[in-house]
């Protein structure tokens, strides 16, 4: 009975790595970059000599996505291992739940330094206690701008030789206001609009300011990759870089398009992850946290998470890990409330628009309050546009009426402007996406609809949770993948 009692707990809790090789981690994430706008992923402007450095020395994730394109829903699923109605922030400026473990719990009590430098965005800072490393900006507001500072990190990495450290650095580029780098780097006229993006000289302007934050960004990275060199970390640290959800540029942050959801993810760890390579694996910000909890050896319990390790296919020994990733838009506070939800099996999307009979309207791009920075005046300019540019007006027209369900073939269509829904070669296709979505958000315990109103909103900020993951106290329930 002992023994049997002994090999059930062996198979209940993972672990991998030999402790006396558990790696150094540094996350490096960037704020509010469109993951296409990337050269890496076929971005045809912007200049990122470091990002492509990087990808030649690692692995480099064509189908890494998120939960929900806002900074902080985001930002909770990667540190907690849990989608959004699993940790509690389900809304942009909300809150977690109160016994939420992240991180900082997982691998401090594993012996790990657990820091973070720059922006913050989580919340309660009982479920993310990461210790605050100075150096970085953590408001991306930046009235006035701010210079970065790499002594804070460098004192970090080197403070305690004796015990490994686990340091997220959180830039603000290129969140708006786009003013940091050089945008004459990029003249107006030789840019190359995306396809979702509305071609209006404000608009130039803006993505010019914007791709300068980019390059500025970039050699944020650079500079950091170069600190841990000089620390003497390089070969003996597991280095991830993510680009966050989409920018604020209409179609991208706060949608469930793939501009919004999708994200860059690149890893770097000298012999042990396969350098310049590419993986088609698919993976989601849920399953990073359980992956750097193998990568270092700590012993965790998969059933209190969301997501899964993809330690394997870090390691060059598989090519696949999820067969579905999920996310969500519950637009309260952002605006009016409009509810969406998604699912992708990496070639295609399926989105459902909960109340399609609503116009979307998201207050930052679509609103003037006079302040000329975090307000976005080119909007207006896509509107005077469209009564006599027929490629505007679907543009305005995508983004504020949208029908009740959605297929795109993302692979051929990384934009996704053409719905195939009510082609009868994709409906056994939309049935699949249906009931796996459907399985998903009542495994989540998501009312769709109730979520996202004022009320739910605000009882989440007071981290009085009117709504909450079935049994989540106890083991988490998991979903398809």
């Amino acid at each position: 009975m002992i023994r049997l009692a002994w090999f059930s707990l062996l198979c209940f809790l993972v672990v991998s790595a030999d402790a006396a090789d558990r790696p150094n981690i540094l996350i490096i994430m960037a704020d509010d970059c469109t993951y296409n706008d990337l050269p890496l992923y076929g971005g045809e402007n912007a200049v990122t000599p470091n990002l492509e450095q990087l990808a030649t020395e690692g692995l480099t994730f064509n189908r890494a996505y998120l939960a929900e394109a806002m900074c902080q829903p985001c930002r909770a699923e990667l540190y907690s291992g849990l989608y959004p109605m699993g940790n509690g922030c389900a809304w942009n400026h909300s809150s977690s739940y109160r016994d939420t473990r992240s991180m900082p719990h997982y691998l401090g009590e594993a012996g790990y330094r657990v820091g973070i430098s720059g922006k913050v965005h989580v919340k309660p800072k009982g479920a993310f206690p990461f210790e605050a490393v100075a150096g970085f900006d953590a408001s991306c507001v930046r009235r006035p701008t701010r210079s970065h500072d790499l002594a804070g990190v460098k004192e970090f990495m080197t403070r305690d030789q004796a015990s490994p450290f686990a340091l997220v650095v959180a830039l603000v580029e290129p969140h708006v206001p786009w003013v940091m780098g050089d945008a004459s780097a990029y003249p107006q006229d030789k840019i190359q609009l995306p396809a979702n993006i509305a071609d209006t000289s404000l608009t130039r302007e803006a993505f010019s300011r914007y791709l300068a934050e980019i390059t500025y960004m970039d050699g944020q990275v650079g500079e950091l990759l170069d600190a841990l060199a000089a620390t003497g970390h390089r070969d003996d640290t597991l280095v991830l870089f993510t680009s966050e959800q989409g920018s604020q540029f209409p179609g991208n942050k706060w949608t469930n398009w793939d501009t919004g959801v999708h994200t860059a993810l690149m890893a770097r760890w000298p012999g042990v992850v396969p350098a310049g390579q590419r993986t088609e694996a698919i993976v989601q910000y849920a399953d990073v946290l359980p992956t750097l909890l193998q990568a270092t050896g700590t012993e965790y319990d998969p059933q209190k998470f969301n997501g899964t390790s993809f330690w394997d296919v870090l390691q060059g020994k598989k090519k696949t890990h999820r067969q579905y990733v999920y996310g969500m838009h519950n637009n309260v506070p952002e605006g009016p409330p409009y509810p969406v939800r998604t699912i992708s099996d990496g070639e295609y999307r399926y989105v459902l628009n909960l109340s399609p009979e609503r116009l979307y309207i998201e207050k930052h791009l679509m609103g003037i309050k006079g302040d000329g920075l975090l307000n976005n005046p080119y909007w207006q300019t896509w509107v005077w546009d469209s009564w006599e540019t027929p490629r505007t007006y679907d543009l305005v027209q995508r983004y504020m009426q949208r029908p009740a369900e959605a297929l795109y073939h993302t692979a051929a269509d990384p934009y996704e402007l053409e719905n195939l829904i009510g082609r009868a070669e994709h409906a056994e296709r939309v049935n699949r996406f249906r009931q796996q979505l459907t399985s998903w958000m009542t495994a989540q315990g998501d009312p769709g609809i109730e979520l996202d109103t004022p009320l739910s909103h605000q009882a989440a900020r007071r981290g009085e949770h009117r709504f909450q993951t079935p049994g989540r106290s106890k083991a988490l329930p998991g979903s398809e993948r």
